[in-house]
């Protein structure tokens, strides 16, 4: 089953926050899965939402944290929206940014495409703007940040060419935010 959360985060910063303090709150095990979903609900300005595959329905949800469950739905209306846009987009496999899925944990440092597909949930690595999928030994530089999308039912790694032939993931750490260089 999955859970759909919205605090109305307005950046994916918070978002991955919030699914963090979830999965501690709810006492949720390793290898959970939590993604970031970009929303915009019929009252309310677009924000970042959030879905959790569980096992069991929880409990301990802040009242302040829109939440939807199949037709269930808790906290204050608008986020409740979003949170089962999020759970939609979550169940259909067709949308949705993996912040927590099994493995992500062991990401870290340069790893050959074949350890990132051996050693976590991802299901394929794609280069942007190639048609072909790249050799299972090209090596990737995770700078520690690995964050697959939901893609056609099946977990992405969306990555661009880095120095020296290999890869890095296209979504990076801390990006510089636009026009952040003019004053």
């Amino acid at each position: 089953m999955i859970l759909g959360l919205d605090a109305g985060s307005r950046t994916v910063t918070e978002a991955e926050h919030l699914l963090h303090d979830m999965v501690k709150v709810l006492g949720l095990p390793a290898g959970t899965v939590g993604c970031t979903h970009f929303v915009r609900t019929a009252t309310g300005a677009p924000h970042v939402a959030c879905s959790l595959a569980l096992q069991a329905l929880p409990s301990g949800i802040p009242e302040n944290v829109g939440s939807a469950l199949g037709d269930s739905r808790t906290g204050p209306k608008d986020l409740a929206e979003g949170a089962a846009l999020a759970a939609a987009e979550h169940v259909a496999g067709a949308g949705g940014r993996l912040v927590l899925f099994p493995g992500h944990t062991e990401l870290t440092g340069t790893l050959s495409v074949a350890e990132l597909l051996a050693g976590s949930s991802i299901d394929q690595v794609v280069v942007l703007a190639q048609a072909e999928e790249p050799s299972r030994d090209t090596l990737v530089v995770t700078n520690d940040h690995v964050r697959p999308q939901w893609r056609d039912g099946r977990v992405t790694l969306l990555t661009m060419p880095s120095l020296g032939g290999r890869l890095m993931p296209a979504e990076v750490p801390n990006p510089t935010p636009c026009c952040g260089d003019h004053g």
